[in-house]
């Protein structure tokens, strides 16, 4: 199965003529494009954060969707006040999402993309678990999938992870890929997450119809 790399361009690009050009029309590929963004619970967390702002300074649409533990790492009112949206938190809100914010959040998003994708979200998502919102969000998305892994190198390495990696490439979904680097752990290896500008290019060739990253599907 072909693994295609994540492509080296950033969202950010300075204004000569060729990148200008290139700059805007990955541009007219974001622009009013819905992005639900899932951030589960790491120290990776804060990359979400910058990457929400990459996205919506290319006019998409981002409603951020925090899991409780992500929420130990970064607050609801950053995300909302880069979003300028409301977070959602919890499976049950009526008030918000009659119908249920993973309903109503999937049907109007154009992808998911979770970042960071802890060990326990791809777990459940490769299992078909819906204990939260974020994980019943996944498994009701049909739209496109990303996931953007992040945790110790050693969780990252154990055969159970890479199982479930497996399945999820297996299952269409999108797995960009983590870097190796220094960690929160105080050590170097493979786990790191794929820097948001990374995350961001990967979106923006999905939009342009290129195929999700390591599966080879679109």
């Amino acid at each position: 199965m072909s693994r295609p790399r994540p492509v080296g361009r950033s969202i950010s690009m300075p204004p000569s003529s060729d990148s200008g050009r290139e700059a805007a029309a990955v541009e007219t590929e974001l622009a009013g494009r819905e992005v639900v963004l899932g951030v589960a619970g790491g120290v990776a967390a804060y990359k979400a954060a910058m990457l929400a702002s990459l996205l919506v300074k290319q006019s998409v649409g981002v409603t951020a969707v925090l899991t409780e533990s992500a929420m130990q790492f970064v607050g609801e009112a950053t995300f909302a006040a880069l979003t300028g949206r409301p977070v959602a938190t919890r499976l049950f809100d009526p008030g918000r999402y009659p119908l249920g914010g993973h309903i109503e959040l999937v049907t109007a998003a154009d992808l998911v993309v979770v970042a960071p994708a802890t060990a326990d979200v791809i777990a459940k998502a490769a299992m078909g678990g819906a204990d939260d919102l974020l994980s019943t969000l996944l498994l009701a998305a049909e739209c496109p999938v990303m996931l953007a892994p992040a945790m110790n190198a050693a969780m990252w390495a154990k055969p159970a992870v890479q199982r479930n990696v497996s399945r999820l490439v297996a299952d269409g979904v999108g797995i960009i890929e983590p870097g190796s680097g220094w960690l929160a752990c105080r050590r170097e290896g493979a786990g790191r997450m794929a820097e948001p500008e990374a995350i961001a290019a990967e979106i923006a060739r999905v939009f342009g119809g290129g195929t999700l990253p390591r599966t080879g599907a679109k």
